[in-house]
């Protein structure tokens, strides 16, 4: 692989890496690595198990490297074996007891990001509303939190929805307006 592999088009990085180039595949995971994470941590919930489900992901897409099609996009294929592993974690119990106040956390850094703090009181408000919102997100089911990241957080189209999960449109409509409503049901409670 050349130096300016960084600079490279992701077809000829998965060219490359399914033909065994390491380098190249360093490459996939360097650019995709915080969407994976990110997304393991909006299915399970816990910092810890994100970054162990998004790089045994990682792992595994390795070992499964020679079946890259450069002519699809690299995501959605590594999204595919990460979600499996995500829902074989929630699915075994492993992850029962674990609350999303991680990703309340990264809702936190983000928004602080994004919006400038204006006093104590409107610092208050804003904690009390991330607390609200990262609370309903625990309460959500894991299909439903699921849908709703890609959405809202990833920003996917349903069709790319659809695509990842391997279901139809009108499931991923269904699901996203049951997960959107729980939300609003459970922030309805809260206020």
């Amino acid at each position: 692989m050349s130096a300016g592999s960084t600079d490279m088009p992701e077809s000829a990085l998965m060219a490359l890496a399914s033909r065994g180039d390491e380098a190249a595949f360093g490459e996939l995971v360097r650019r995709n690595m915080r969407r994976a994470y990110f997304s393991a941590l909006g299915l399970t919930g816990s910092h810890e198990d994100a970054l162990d489900l998004s790089q045994e992901a990682f792992t595994r897409a390795l070992r499964a490297s020679r079946r890259l099609d450069p002519e699809r996009p690299f995501y959605p294929w590594l999204y595919g074996i990460l979600r499996r592993l995500c829902l074989n974690h929630l699915r075994d119990g492993r992850a029962r007891s674990v609350k999303l106040e991680t990703a309340g956390s990264w809702l936190v850094a983000e928004s602080r990001e994004r919006a400038a703090e204006t006093g104590p009181e409107r610092t208050t408000e804003r904690e009390e509303l991330r607390r609200r919102v990262a609370a309903a997100i625990e309460a959500l089911t894991p299909i439903q939190r699921e849908v709703l990241l890609l959405r809202e957080f990833e920003g996917l189209r349903y069709a790319e929805i659809a695509a990842l999960l391997e279901v139809p449109e009108g499931t991923v409509m269904s699901r996203l307006y049951a997960a959107r409503k729980a939300l609003a049901t459970a922030l309805e409670d809260e206020l």
